[in-house]
């Protein structure tokens, strides 16, 4: 009998633990606009070999150079821009890289973003290169990767967050539509 009352209470307080944990750090708190439909219904779906965007040998010369040309092109473009911190040995990375690759998604990325890879791991869990980008955005603790800050084309942060993978968003359309609230441009139906 007693275990029967806990379980509830034990359940709220793992329900509100995990909310906490997914949280982003941005004005929007609940899921916003669609973006296009996406053909591939699961992950397994998507085209493989999965993309390996992060340039391990960038330094960070090039690494800052690279971003600062995206907020010219999202400025004179009208776009945001998408910092996108991972590292190539990660699966999520990969696989929303291969999501926003997709026929049906790229036009629409392509569209209302700008983005960059910027490799910050050079091994699995060692958040350990390109902490100018960091410290530019104000990115104190990645708790996870792929981890996106997403700015206007003035620089100004709007999210930054690893939320595009969390428990919540784990099918390419989900992923979509997580980075359609940030677009500046709504998805055509």
């Amino acid at each position: 009998m007693r275990r029967t009352v806990l379980w509830p209470a034990a359940a709220l307080a793992a329900a509100l633990a995990l909310g906490a944990c997914h949280r982003h750090h941005g004005p929007h708190d609940h899921p916003g606009p669609h973006g296009p439909h996406v053909s591939a219904a699961t992950l397994s779906e998507l085209p493989t070999p999965l993309p390996s965007p992060y340039d391990q040998g960038a330094t960070a010369d090039v690494v800052n150079a690279r971003i600062d040309a995206a907020f010219a092109r999202a400025s004179a473009g009208g776009k945001r821009v998408i910092v996108d911190l991972g590292g190539n040995w990660c699966g999520w990375c990969r696989t929303l890289v291969g999501v926003m690759e997709l026929p049906e998604v790229k036009p629409f990325i392509d569209a209302n973003f700008e983005v960059v890879p910027v490799d910050v791991t050079s091994a699995k869990g060692h958040i350990d290169l390109n902490s100018q980008v960091l410290k530019r955005f104000d990115v104190a603790n990645v708790e996870g990767v792929p981890w996106l800050v997403v700015a206007d084309a003035s620089g100004h942060v709007l999210a930054s967050t690893d939320a595009i993978t969390d428990d919540a968003h784990q099918t390419p359309q989900a992923m979509v539509d997580w980075l359609a609230q940030w677009a500046k441009t709504p998805a055509a139906s």
